[in-house]
This record gives C-alpha cells, sequence and structure tokens, in this order.
C-alpha cells in the first residue's frame, strides 16, 4: 500500500502564482497571513494528514461506523485523531476570531482542507459539515445563539450537521413536512424524520448541533413556507456546560457504497415530546438561510474531487513504479521493467496527473475570489457566484471518472480490494450526488448563474474576456503556442455554447437544460485549460530566466497534455449543447 504524500509544491505553485496569496495576505483582516506563515500551515497540515489521518483511512473503509441502540461508535482510531485535530487547532483556521477561530484566508482554508479529503475522506466530512454549520449560525443566529454554540463548534468539541432530505423529499426540497410547534418562551418542538445526514451521531463530538429545516403550524406551502431551527443533541446550560439528552436520536446508519468511515445517519426528532430548537433568522426564510451552508458545502465538496484523484493517482503511480509485467512494446534491452514504462499506462497516469492539477487550480482560484468578494470586490463575488457549480460538479465528475481511470492502472488487482485501489474509485462516487448532484449544479449555472443573472451573461461575458486575453498572451511564448491554440479554440467553442443558451433560454428552456451538464463539462475543461496555460506561461518565464527546476518543466509537460488530450473535448460538448437536444427528445415515453 501507499502512503499519501501532500503535493505541496504544486500547491503552493497554485496559491503563490496563480491564485495570488501575497495579494490575499495584504487584504483587510489578513494582516497576520503571510506567505512564510502559509508554508508553514502547509507543511504542519500535510504532516497530519500524512501521519494521522492516512493511517486510519483504510480502517475507517473496511470496518467503518456500527450504529447500536442509536449509538454510533466511529471507526477505528478516528476518535482518537479527531480530538488530536482540534487540539492542535485545524478545525478553527478559517473562522471569527470573536469564537476562538484563527481567521485565515479561505485560500489557504482550501489548500489544507484538500489534504485532509485526499488522506482521508471520510473523516474530513465531520469537520467540513461543522464549518457549515457554523457558516449559517454565524450569518444569521442571533447573537446570542451565536455566543452560545459558535466558540465550542468553532474549536470542534462540538460537530455540526445539516438536516435537509426526508424520505419524500430529496432534491425537492418544498416537499418537506418536519413540523416545529412554537412553545411560547421562544422555543420551538421539532418533530419528523430527517436521511442521509452526514456525521448525524458520533462518538468524537461531545455535542452535535444539528440545522433542521422544518414547518411552523402556520407555515406557507412550497419552500417559502420552511425555517431553520438548532436543535442540539444535548440542551446547552446557560453557563455553557451540557444539560440534558434532546428529543431526537439515530435510527440507524445506511450501508454505502463507500465513505464508510462517515457515519451517514437516519434521524428522528421528537419522537416523545419533541425536540426543543430554537429558530435562526427569520421565519419562513430557512431555505435561503440553509444555502448559506449548501455554497460552502459545494466548493468543499468540488475539494473532494481534487483530493480523491491525487490519492488515486499516488496509489496508482507507486504500483506502476512496483509492478513488473509484460515485454515495454519498442523496448529492445530486453530488460525488465516496471509497467510505467508501458504507453498505455503513461497515458492513464498523465490523464489522472493533468486533470487533477487543473481541478486544483481551478479550486485555489476559485477560493481566492471568495477572499475578495469577502473583502468588497464585486467582481470577484459575480466570478465565485458563477465558479461554485463548476467547482463543485466538474470536479466531482472528474474525481469519479479519474479514480476509475486509476484503478485501471492496477488491472485485474485493482478490482481486488485488499490492494485498497478500489475504495477511491468508491469514496468518489458519492460526491457527485450530495450537495447537490450535477444536474442541480448545471441548471444553477444555466440558469441562475447564466440566462437569469441581473444582466444575462455578464459574468461569463467577463471571464471569456479575460481568458481571451490571456490566450494571446501564452501564443507568444514558443514553449505555449500550441497550448494558446487549444485554448483558443476552447474558448470559442465556450462562447457559441453560451451565446446559444442565451438566445433560446426563454423560447425554448427544455432544450438548453437537456444540454446544461455537457454545458458544465464545457466550462470546467475551457476554464480549468485557461489556468493550466497560465500556469505553463509561468513555468516557461522561470525556465527562461535560468531556473533548472523540474518542477517547472514537469508542469509544462502536464498543460501541453491537458491542452492537447482534454481541451478538445470542448468542441464536441458545445456541439451537444446546441443541437443536441432533439435526440434527447426523440424517443417517446411509451418506448423506453
Amino acid at each position: 500500500m501507499s502512503t499519501y504524500i501532500a503535493p505541496l509544491r504544486d500547491m503552493q505553485f497554485v496559491l503563490n502564482e496563480i491564485a495570488g496569496l501575497d495579494e490575499i495576505c495584504a487584504l483587510p483582516g489578513n494582516e497576520e497571513c503571510s506567505v512564510d506563515l502559509v508554508e508553514s500551515i502547509l507543511d504542519e497540515a500535510a504532516k497530519f494528514a500524512t501521519g494521522v489521518l492516512d493511517p486510519i483511512n483504510r480502517a475507517g473503509d473496511t470496518v467503518g461506523s456500527v450504529c447500536k441502540d442509536g449509538v454510533v461508535t466511529t471507526a477505528p482510531g478516528f476518535k482518537d485523531a479527531y480530538k488530536l485535530f482540534c487540539e492542535t487547532g485545524w478545525n478553527a483556521m478559517p473562522f471569527d476570531p470573536e469564537y476562538g477561530g484563527q481567521g485565515l484566508p479561505a485560500v489557504v482554508t482550501m489548500a489544507v482542507n484538500e489534504m485532509w479529503k485526499s488522506s482521508n475522506m471520510a473523516f474530513a466530512l465531520c469537520p467540513m459539515l461543522t464549518g457549515g454549520a457554523i457558516e449559517a449560525i454565524a450569518h444569521h443566529a442571533s447573537d446570542e445563539l451565536k455566543q452560545k454554540y459558535l466558540p465550542k463548534m468553532v474549536e470542534g468539541t462540538w460537530s455540526g450537521t445539516m438536516n435537509l432530505t426526508e424520505p419524500n423529499a430529496g432534491s425537492d426540497l418544498a416537499a418537506i413536512i418536519s413540523k416545529a410547534k412554537p412553545v411560547g418562551d421562544g422555543t420551538f418542538l421539532v418533530s419528523g424524520t430527517k436521511i442521509f445526514i452526514t456525521w448525524g451521531e458520533n462518538d468524537c463530538a461531545e455535542n452535535i448541533i444539528h440545522l433542521v429545516l422544518a414547518r411552523l403550524p402556520d407555515a406557507p406551502p412550497g419552500l417559502k413556507g420552511i425555517s431553520l431551527f438548532l436543535v442540539p443533541k444535548f440542551l446547552v446550560n446557560d453557563d455553557g456546560s451540557l444539560g440534558k439528552r434532546n428529543d431526537l436520536i439515530c435510527a440507524s446508519i445506511e450501508h454505502k457504497l463507500g465513505i464508510h468511515g462517515s457515519p451517514t445517519a437516519v434521524m428522528s426528532f421528537g419522537e416523545n415530546e419533541g425536540a426543543v430548537g430554537y429558530l435562526i433568522g427569520e421565519e419562513n426564510k430557512g431555505v435561503g438561510y440553509m444555502f448559506t451552508m449548501m455554497n460552502h458545502a459545494r466548493v468543499n465538496v468540488g475539494l473532494e474531487g481534487v483530493g480523491i484523484a491525487e490519492r488515486a493517482y499516488q496509489h496508482a503511480l507507486w504500483y506502476a513504479r512496483e509492478r513488473v509485467q509484460g515485454a515495454i512494446i519498442g523496448d529492445k534491452s530486453g530488460v525488465k521493467k516496471p509497467i510505467l514504462h508501458h504507453p498505455d499506462v503513461r497515458r492513464l497516469l498523465m490523464e489522472v496527473k493533468s486533470r487533477t492539477e487543473a481541478m486544483r487550480t481551478l479550486a485555489y482560484y476559485a477560493a481566492a475570489q471568495i477572499d475578495k468578494a469577502h473583502a468588497g470586490d464585486a467582481v470577484a463575488k459575480a466570478r465565485i457566484d458563477l465558479l461554485t457549480p463548476v467547482v463543485k460538479g466538474w470536479s466531482t465528475e472528474q474525481g469519479v471518472e479519474l479514480s476509475s481511470t486509476a484503478l485501471q492502472v492496477f488491472g485485474g488487482v485493482g478490482f481486488v480490494e485488499e490492494t485498497g485501489a478500489a475504495q477511491y474509485y468508491r469514496d468518489s462516487r458519492i460526491t457527485t450526488i450530495y450537495e447537490g448532484t450535477t444536474a442541480i449544479q448545471a441548471n444553477d449555472l444555466v440558469g441562475r448563474k447564466l440566462a437569469r443573472e441581473k444582466v444575462p451573461g455578464a459574468a461569463m461575458q467577463a471571464l471569456l474576456a479575460e481568458m481571451s486575453a490571456d490566450a494571446v498572451a501564452v501564443a507568444g511564448n514558443a514553449q505555449t503556442a500550441n497550448i494558446a491554440v487549444n485554448l483558443k479554440n476552447g474558448i470559442e467553442s465556450l462562447s457559441t455554447a453560451v451565446a446559444w443558451i442565451l438566445a433560446n433560454y426563454e423560447s425554448a428552456p427544455q432544450d438548453v437544460h437537456a444540454g446544461s451538464v455537457p454545458f458544465l463539462k464545457l466550462t470546467g475543461i475551457v476554464v480549468g485549460g485557461w489556468l493550466m496555460a497560465k500556469s505553463a506561461a509561468l513555468a516557461a518565464q522561470h525556465l527562461a530566466a535560468g531556473s533548472s527546476d523540474d518542477f517547472y518543466k514537469a508542469k509544462l509537460a502536464t498543460a501541453e497534455y491537458f491542452a492537447t488530450h482534454q481541451l478538445p473535448f470542448a468542441a464536441a460538448y458545445a456541439a451537444e449543447v446546441t443541437g443536441g437536444s432533439a435526440a434527447t427528445f426523440a424517443l417517446p415515453e411509451n418506448l423506453f
């Protein structure tokens, strides 16, 4: 079995030269952040990921979490690892210092979170959901609730969850039937069943703070009648100590394809007198509040695509260097060599490596836009709104495909669980589904972020203009000229698809949405190709200035591979977007 090693060199390159870490550190509120400090943070995070989280990842998969009589026991090593994770301050990194956080920029947290997701994705889901709950409470709850709950959640002593889905209400939140009855003292009694609750019950945190969507008795129907409630596992006394157990229980945990180390709970609220809950914000505005949490989670789930692809790549590369099998085509030396020398194994590895680097660059670039938006940059706000569904949708689809590609390197033994390769494939599969399926992300992209934008297509047109200008600059260097040609072609394909969507959205919305997922993939490939082209241009500059660092040579190679092997797909996706809807609807319903 291989050991996870954080790709620090690539992380630092993307942070410093693409995401603009020095610029982010100069933003108001980030004065204590510096490039040197971030380098130290990454070094320590890498040690924690390799030394603490990676060794228990296998047990998380093979043993998993166990539920008995409503009590969940997490996989061996998880409880101790979580305690150390919180004690060493990792949980508090991105949050407001007012509540005990470290206030580090989103782009720094993004890089560190990648290491958690690569080394142990099931474990990383707990702090991810807690972080989303913290964001929702911090933005929308009363000062009293903030002061009472956030310090312990930021510390990590208390974890958090998101309770949306019900047996009858999946992606359609309007169908939610969970109820909240006002008591008269400012509290509510919550009742109902929620399913698919990530880390809904665990033995790692002292208390679990559930954010629950439910309806008040006089609520209007549909999405406009849903409120958000904070429902703790243990009630909290005025002095901050834990009180009695609330009326909620984990009815069971799901038996899943992957992420076995993450307990996915069926939560039952109010089987007796009712679970005590506290209204967050105003009545009937819960869906909007929950989307604060959802948007936080969506970018982080996109990062799971990066993390799982990186881990699958490292495992496959380890095997390709160890396994000796068959004669190498065209090799006359007679020397037995590892399968890394086989042409198609090289292709498989280059597929995973180059596309993972493109996803990483997109994720960190997006995180930098979050930091700039928080500082009041309107352009960055529009950019991250546009890119959030792309980061989530494209990166997770890539993660599934690339973990499968990495498994192929192993041949038959990859299908055997003992090699460990199958776990990454299984773990990756959920990422395209939870926090909004790929179709939901794609519908958001073509609808809210493109066609129904205040000025339709404005954010995308601004991005297209910036990418086009950079393509011209990249074309001026002989080492990156071929990359520029492929990038220009990709930008033209994306521009064509954008124009078609804007022209047809009002008159033929079904035709547009039939091609929404291909459009999302088209956007991901072109934006990823743009950022890889920028990376290649920077690498070429360093080499021209006399650098002998092999990293820059490798970056040129992976960017060239992405340009020649991925960007050509842009034309196919554009054709699918603009001309594929008729075939999609050609088959009568009775012939399916």
